[in-house]
């Protein structure tokens, strides 16, 4: 492979091959290439005009599922739930890296969609909770996806509301699961960022954690991160990870 995006690529892989423990941490932009929106792009879900009448970032928030439930879910189920998309060259590259390599690579993801576990990852965190789960506001009984239909208020067998296990706007994180984001971060020797804006905390200040070696950044636009760097790949984020792990 020639040109800048060559010798760019031939430095990041001696880089992945060298590394004992690396991690990927990965947004909305890993998932594009599924047909699954992402949020914060030009044409992503936050750009676009909301036919509700509200901002569709608002209708994501705590306050908005508790005061309007119904339009939250009629939202929910056209928009953030996604049972036909497929795993995409990103998350299959990811995956094929770990099964060869295990232990080598954890993925921390602020995709809510599953499409790295479809892929086979199993080193996943997710920090921004999950559409495959859901529990009762009402008793705490847990669902999963394919329990309760895809269309209405889902409720429980005691009459309680079911909520998505998502991280809303206004929710903390799971703090076990951004802890052992952290850990993860903090003990790695490379760190590969895809996909994302970075601009949403506290996943925006993982890379804070990060000390430990080189840092690959694969964005189409560019991010704080950029700064620091050790190499930056615009390109179709699936190619770069596809050759970037390729053995």
């Amino acid at each position: 492979m020639n040109g800048v995006y060559g010798a760019r690529l031939a430095a990041a892989k001696e880089w992945v091959k060298k590394a004992k423990r690396i991690v990927f941490l990965g947004g909305a932009g890993v998932s594009t290439g599924s047909g699954i929106s992402d949020f914060r792009s030009e044409k992503g879900l936050y750009n676009i005009r909301s036919k509700y009448g509200v901002p569709y970032e608002q209708m994501l928030s705590h306050a908005y599922f508790k005061q309007h439930t119904d339009t939250f879910y009629r939202f929910y189920w056209e928009t953030m739930v996604h049972p036909e998309a497929k795993p995409n060259s990103a998350h299959k590259a990811l995956a094929d890296f770990e099964a060869k390599n295990p232990y080598r690579i954890s993925i921390v993801t602020q995709n809510i969609d599953g499409l790295h576990q479809k892929a086979g990852s199993k080193r996943v965190y997710e920090v921004h909770g999950t559409v495959a789960s859901y529990h009762c506001l009402d008793c705490g009984k847990a669902y999963s996806l394919d329990q309760i239909p895809h269309h209405g208020v889902p409720l429980c067998s005691c009459g309680g509301v079911l909520k998505p296990d998502v991280v809303l706007y206004e929710e903390p994180l799971d703090e076990e699961t951004l802890l052992s984001a952290v850990n993860c971060v903090r003990f790695a020797d490379l760190l590969i960022v895809g996909g994302t804006s970075l601009r949403v905390q506290p996943v925006a200040s993982l890379p804070d954690y990060f000390s430990g070696g080189r840092i690959v950044l694969i964005n189409q636009e560019p991010t704080y991160l950029d700064a620091r760097a050790d190499a930056i790949f615009r390109e179709d984020i699936g190619q770069v990870l596809s050759d970037l792990l390729e053995e």
